[in-house]
C-alpha cells in the first residue's frame, strides 16, 4: 500500500517531467479566421498561437508592440500550462464575413483572471474581464464560463488576444468561437441537463433527510450529507455556485472548486463505512478507514490555508485512495455474502467511482480539460442517486420488516405469525361494540385442520409444521386488511371478518378457504392436501361477549357431524 501511494504521489511530478518543451525557434503567425454562419462553431486548437509571460507583467500595449519578437508557440489540442504566478497570452485572428454575432469562449470555470483584448481602428484598446475576481454579474456576458463578444465590424481582420491567470492547476482548456445561435442553443442545453441534474440531488437531499429524521436512520443521514456534499462540489466545479448560489463571494468563489471537492469525497467514504460497516470484519479496517477520512479533510483544511499545488495534489491523491477504499469495502461486504442488496449499491457506487477518475486526473494535471472531465462525475452522480436512493429504501424496508416482527411478537405466534388467541379476543370485542353502534355485523370464521395428526403421523413434525404455516397463508389470503387471522390451537384457527358482513359473504370466504386447502402446495409434498373444518357465525349474537362468541364456535367446532363430507357448517348464517 505505501508504494501505490508512493507512485500515486509521484504521478503530477512525472506528468510534468514528461511535458514537451516548447522549441526555441517562433510558430508562424495564426490563420486568419474567417467567421460566417455557414460554420457556427470554431474550435482555436491549432489556429491560435500562445506565449507565457515569466513576469506576469506585461500590458497588451507590450505584447502588441512586441508580437513578431516573442516566441509564440501553436497551441494544440490537449496542451497544459503551468502558469502559476504567470500570465498565458493566447493570440488568434479573425474575420466576420456576415452580420452575425461571434463570441469566445472559455471552456473553464473557477479562472483566477480572463481578460481579452483587441484594438479598434481609431487605435483605442477593447479590455474586457472574467473569472473569479469578479462578480459573474460583472462579466462582459454573464454566465458559467468567460465569454466575450468578439468586434462587430464585417470584413476587417481583427486581431486579439486572451491572457489567463489561473494557480495552482495547469491550464489546458479549449477555447472556442461561437455564433449567437450556437452559443445560446449549447447553452440552454447545458442548463437544462444541470437543472434536472441538481434539482434531483436536491430532491433526494430533502427526502433522505425527512427518512433519517423519521425513521432514525443513519444511513439516509450519510446519504444526504454525500449527495449534498456531491451537489455543492459539483456547483463550484462547474461554476453553477459562482453564477447562482454565491455570486458575490470572491474569496470562497476562488477556494470552492478547491475546497468541496476534497468535502465531497470524505462524505461518500463515509456514507459507504456506513452502509458496509467494515467494524463487523475489523476493528482495525473500520479505524484506518475513520483515519482516512480525517486525512481526507485535514489536507483539504491545509489546502484552504497554504494555497499551493503541491497541498491540492495531495487532496486529489487522497480522494483517489478514498475511491480504491470505497471498493474495497463493498468488495468484502459482497464477499462475505451477508447483505442480499450489496450487488445494488454497487452498482449503485459504480457510475461516480468510475467517472470520478476524470475530474481528479484533470486535477492532477494528468489529462487536459473535455466535456468529459466537466460533466462526467455529473452524469455518473444523476445514475447513482436513484439506485443508491432505491437500494437504502429496500434496506429500510427490511429494516422496518424485522423490527415490526419484533414489537409483533408477543401477540404473535411464532410458527405461524398469526394473532394469538388472547389479540383475537381483545380486536373481537371491540369489532362486536362497533357493529352494535353501526347496527351491521361482522362474521367469526373457526377453521381446524382436521387431516393434521395423519399429516405428522405419515410424513413426521415437519411437514406437520409446514402444513400449519401454509394453512395460516391460506387464511390470510382469504381475509382482506382490515380481518385478523389468529391461532387457537394445535389444530384449530380462527378468522374475524370485520363487517360489514351478510351470510353469503361469509359462507363465500369459507368456501374459498376450503377449496384453496384442497389445492397442492409446493411447500408439501405431493400427496398432501389440508382438510379444513369450518364453523361460521355472524356477531353479534344475542348476549354474547368476545369470549363467549369464540367458545361457541370452537363448540361448534368439537361437535361431532351427521355428515362428515360437509366441510362448513352455519351456525346461524
Amino acid at each position: 500500500m505505501l508504494a501505490i501511494l508512493w507512485v500515486l504521489l509521484m504521478l503530477p511530478a512525472f506528468a510534468r517531467a514528461q511535458a514537451p518543451a516548447a522549441s526555441a525557434a517562433a510558430a508562424a503567425p495564426a490563420p486568419l479566421l474567417v467567421l460566417s454562419a455557414t460554420q457556427p462553431l470554431v474550435p482555436l486548437e491549432s489556429r491560435s498561437r500562445y506565449w507565457l509571460d515569466e513576469s506576469g507583467m506585461r500590458t497588451p500595449e507590450e505584447v502588441d508592440r512586441e508580437r513578431d519578437r516573442l516566441p509564440w508557440q501553436v497551441r494544440g489540442p490537449g496542451m497544459q500550462h503551468d502558469i502559476d504566478a504567470k500570465a498565458l497570452w493566447i493570440e488568434f485572428e479573425a474575420q466576420r464575413a456576415d452580420a452575425s454575432r461571434w463570441f469566445l469562449e472559455i471552456k473553464s470555470s473557477g479562472l483566477d483572471r480572463a481578460q481579452f483584448f483587441w484594438r479598434q481602428r481609431d487605435g483605442r484598446w477593447v479590455s474586457e474581464e472574467a473569472g473569479d475576481t469578479r462578480p459573474v454579474s460583472a462579466w462582459p456576458i454573464p454566465g458559467r464560463f468567460p465569454t466575450f463578444e468578439l468586434a462587430g465590424e464585417t470584413g476587417v481582420p481583427v486581431h486579439y488576444y486572451v491572457r489567463i491567470e489561473l494557480a495552482r492547476v495547469n491550464f489546458a482548456s479549449p477555447l472556442a468561437l461561437y455564433d449567437e445561435r450556437e452559443l445560446l442553443g449549447e447553452r440552454e442545453a447545458e442548463q437544462f441537463l444541470l437543472g434536472g441534474y441538481f434539482s434531483l440531488a436536491l430532491l433526494i437531499t430533502l427526502v433522505s433527510l425527512a427518512l433519517a429524521v423519521a425513521d432514525r436512520d443513519r444511513n439516509f443521514a450519510a446519504y444526504a450529507t454525500y449527495v449534498l456534499a456531491m451537489g455543492l462540489a459539483q456547483a463550484a466545479y462547474l461554476g453553477v455556485g459562482t453564477q447562482h448560489l454565491w455570486p458575490n463571494m470572491l474569496k470562497w468563489n476562488e477556494m470552492a472548486p478547491f475546497v468541496l471537492p476534497g468535502v465531497a469525497a470524505a462524505a461518500g467514504l463515509w456514507f459507504a463505512k456506513v452502509v458496509t460497516e467494515p467494524a463487523r470484519y475489523s476493528r482495525a479496517l473500520d479505524l484506518a478507514v475513520w483515519s482516512l477520512i480525517a486525512g481526507v479533510l485535514a489536507a483539504v483544511g491545509l489546502d484552504a490555508w497554504i494555497n499551493t499545488r503541491a497541498s491540492f495534489e495531495l487532496v486529489m491523491v487522497l480522494s483517489l485512495v478514498a475511491i480504491v477504499v470505497v471498493f474495497v469495502l463493498i468488495a468484502l461486504v459482497w464477499r462475505q455474502g451477508e447483505d442480499p442488496l450489496i450487488r445494488l449499491v454497487a452498482l449503485g457506487f459504480l457510475p461516480v467511482l468510475l467517472t470520478a477518475l476524470l475530474p481528479l486526473a484533470r486535477g492532477l494535471n494528468l489529462i487536459p480539460t473535455s466535456a468529459w472531465t466537466r460533466y462526467g462525475l455529473t452524469a455518473g452522480a444523476a445514475l447513482e442517486m436513484p439506485i443508491l436512493f432505491y437500494a437504502l429504501m429496500r434496506r429500510g424496508a427490511a429494516r422496518r420488516e424485522a423490527q415490526t416482527r419484533a414489537s409483533a411478537l408477543p401477540g404473535s405466534d411464532t410458527l405461524t405469525g398469526l394473532a394469538t388467541r388472547a389479540t383475537l379476543l381483545q380486536r373481537l370485542q371491540a369489532a362486536q361494540n362497533r357493529a352494535v353502534s353501526l347496527r351491521q355485523r361482522i362474521a367469526l370464521l373457526g377453521v381446524r385442520i382436521a387431516n393434521l395428526d395423519a399429516i405428522v403421523a405419515e410424513h413426521g413434525r415437519d411437514t406437520g409444521e409446514r402444513a400449519l404455516v401454509v394453512a395460516a397463508s391460506l387464511l390470510r389470503a382469504a381475509g382482506q386488511d382490515i380481518d385478523l387471522a389468529a391461532r387457537l390451537g394445535e389444530h384449530d384457527l380462527a378468522l374475524m371478518i370485520d363487517g360489514p358482513v351478510t351470510a353469503e359473504i361469509a359462507t363465500s370466504r369459507a368456501q374459498q378457504l376450503v377449496a384453496s386447502g384442497l389445492r397442492p402446495s409446493a411447500s408439501l409434498p405431493p400427496d398432501v392436501t389440508l382438510r379444513f373444518r369450518v364453523t361460521v357465525a355472524l356477531l353479534p349474537e344475542g348476549e354474547r361477549d368476545a369470549a363467549s362468541a369464540l367458545a361457541w364456535v370452537q363448540e361448534a367446532l368439537d361437535a361431532p357431524r351427521t355428515d362428515a363430507r360437509k366441510m362448513i357448517r352455519a351456525l346461524n348464517a
